[in-house]
């Protein structure tokens, strides 16, 4: 017999099969091969044992002794096998591992927390390391593994998937209108305390495209920073305009002007092209691109 250095383990099934079958067609067919491939692992696993395992006779293939005896053995091997299959394809199905994700601001303190407090249940493994900036984190510089973006990266190595939109309103507090009224119309808001942005010139881009011409000195408080602005609003500060996913946190704000057509923001899904193979990011970006239109 060969060294067991030079023992080939894949001959094994067909061994197990001819001998459970009693033939190379019975073999062959259990199999889902050819006659011919099993008759030569038949034959190669007799060579490297130095042993004749089946007696071929015209009713079929008739074990010999030493195959009997080899057959428990043959047999705990293979179940062996079954078993790490089994073991690698849970391992394989069970992510684990850190994923960096990066949001901005407004995503990452409002959005992302219930998500991904929901993701820990279906991704337990998952470690999650989120960067709340509005600053657009490089991908290819690996500054963040997923990226959650208001407008569509540019680098054309990167997997790009738009996923929703963000619908905006104007909101403001209940007490601050017991104070100063409801707005009927948008030409009422001239009339009203309105929170804008400061450096950001959306909204008032916005305004213009309403036909609403209005300058920064109409916004009695400004704030770029979109927590600041909307505990401003939340105070009863005045009007403002936010995310309806964020206005939804607070029951005591409310809508007002709901005809008011202000467009929505799509929202992009970014990720390197790493993700095809990494299981870890490959399961994170899935999870977000079903539950962030969810939760928009």
């Amino acid at each position: 017999m060969n060294s067991s250095s030079d023992f080939d383990w894949r001959l094994i099934p067909a061994f197990l099969a001819a001998l459970d079958r009693g033939s190379l067609l019975g073999a062959a067919r259990m199999l889902g091969s050819s006659q011919p491939t099993v008759g030569r692992h038949i034959l190669e696993l007799e060579t490297q044992l130095g042993t004749l395992l089946f007696e071929r006779t015209g009713r079929g293939m008739q074990p010999t002794a030493m195959a009997l005896r080899l057959a428990d053995a043959a047999r705990a091997m293979e179940a062996g096998a079954h078993a790490l299959a089994r073991s690698l394809s849970v391992a394989q199905s069970v992510a684990s591992g850190t994923v960096r994700v990066s949001a901005s601001q407004a995503v990452a303190v409002h959005l992302l927390p219930p998500l991904l407090a929901q993701m820990r249940q279906a991704l337990p493994e998952v470690q999650v390391e989120l960067v709340s900036s509005n600053e657009v984190s490089n991908l290819l510089r690996r500054e963040a593994d997923i990226a959650v973006r208001m407008v569509p990266p540019q680098q054309a190595s990167l997997v790009i998937k738009r996923i929703g939109k963000v619908t905006l309103g104007a909101y403001a507090h209940r007490d601050y209108l017991r104070q100063r009224g409801v707005p009927r119309e948008a030409g009422d808001l001239r009339t009203h305390d309105l929170i804008g942005l400061d450096r950001d010139d959306s909204i008032v881009r916005g305004f213009a495209a309403l036909g609403m011409p209005l300058t920064r000195d109409a916004f009695f408080f400004r704030s770029d920073d979109i927590n600041v602005y909307w505990q401003a609003v939340r105070a009863g500060m005045g009007i403002g305009f936010v995310a309806d996913y964020i206005a939804r946190t607070d029951g005591a704000v409310v809508r007002v002007l709901p005809t008011l057509k202000i467009p929505p923001l799509p929202v992009w899904l970014a990720v390197h092209r790493e993700i095809r193979s990494s299981h870890c990011i490959r399961q994170v970006y899935d999870f977000l691109a079903r539950s962030i239109p969810a939760g928009l």
